[in-house]
């Protein structure tokens, strides 16, 4: 159990991305019902959703679904970066936010978020970090929201946030292939007492025990985008994997959860939020839990797979230019 502001929850929750979003075609509500069902039965009580996802869908799905559990669970959504008209935008302002509130109110069926992130800070207008955190701050007064959050900020960014109202977490991607919040963020939170919450701790699924094949790839699955799955960088990445699975192999675990496991172990006050539409693989997930992983298998990993040994940037340059977190030179 970890901190994640007033709340006490298990250090893995689920990221409810994948049941609606990014990877192709999702599974249909059915299934995704019963990947919400497996998680309850495993005792995950942290459950982030964003308004993005799926353009609201994934709201419409996890909210009713969880309703009758609200009270022994965290619930978690995301505003400032929405869908409209089949586009992605990116909008900080005040006005624009409580949209985003109210809509996700509307389709989670709850009259309170308990942890309500700034999906992306809003760097290509002119808004201060300083209006949209305002506006969160309105929010919890209002007893609309429990406890605010960022998403994919910078260390600097985080601490001019925090002097306008206390932020109780901050997410981004974070596994040893994406170690751009090492830089600053992590050391930030710790100093702050702010929780960090890992996205894509499996690497988009690439630091496990399935084999990864772009051109396998759905055609809307987001990968397709990402450098790192592409060449010339895939053929430079793909020979980690056979001497990290076999350290998994090593450590008496599978090579999921040693890549949960190794997140986990960066600091006591960072969770994991891994998405999956298998309740096969959640359950994996979940007993990484129990895996005590030796120094010297969290030194080889580390040295195994870091910024230096893989290939490629974690998003496209357009993409990467609208995020504000620092980049390793």
């Amino acid at each position: 159990m970890r901190k994640l502001g007033q709340f006490e929850v298990n250090a893995v929750g689920l990221g409810c991305m994948n049941l609606s979003h990014a990877y192709g075609v999702p599974p249909t509500r059915e299934q995704g019902e019963a990947v919400l069902q497996k998680a309850l039965d495993l005792g995950i009580d942290h459950f982030d959703t964003a308004a993005l996802y799926g353009f609201g869908r994934n709201e419409e799905l996890v909210g009713p679904f969880l309703k009758p559990y609200r009270d022994r669970l965290v619930l978690v959504s995301k505003c400032g970066l929405r869908g409209e008209d089949g586009k992605r935008s990116i909008d900080g302002r005040p006005e624009k936010l409580r949209e985003d509130l109210e809509n996700s109110l509307r389709r989670l069926q709850t009259d309170v978020i308990d942890l309500y992130y700034l999906h992306r800070y809003d760097i290509g207008t002119p808004v201060p970090i300083e209006d949209s955190v305002g506006a969160l701050s309105e929010f919890v007064k209002e007893g609309k929201v429990r406890e605010i959050g960022l998403s994919e900020v910078s260390g600097e960014t985080l601490q001019r946030a925090h002097t306008v109202h206390p932020v109780a977490a901050v997410q981004s991607e974070y596994s040893l292939w994406s170690r751009e919040v090492e830089i600053s963020v992590l050391d930030t939170c710790a100093e702050l007492g702010v929780a960090f919450v890992a996205f894509s701790p499996l690497a988009r699924g690439f630091l496990t025990s399935v084999d990864v094949v772009p051109g396998e790839f759905a055609e809307k699955d987001i990968r397709r985008g990402m450098p790192r799955f592409n060449e010339p960088n895939l053929s430079k990445n793909l020979p980690v994997l056979e001497p990290f699975r076999r350290l998994a192999a090593t450590a008496g675990c599978s090579p999921a959860q040693l890549s949960l496991a190794w997140v986990l172990s960066r600091g006591e006050h960072i969770h994991a939020i891994p998405g999956t539409t298998s309740p096969t693989h959640l359950e994996e997930n979940v007993r990484a839990l129990g895996v005590k992983l030796d120094q010297s298998v969290i030194d080889q990993a580390d040295a195994l797979i870091n910024n230096t040994t893989i290939s490629g940037t974690r998003y496209p340059p357009a993409t990467q230019a609208e995020i504000d977190t620092e980049a390793f030179a």
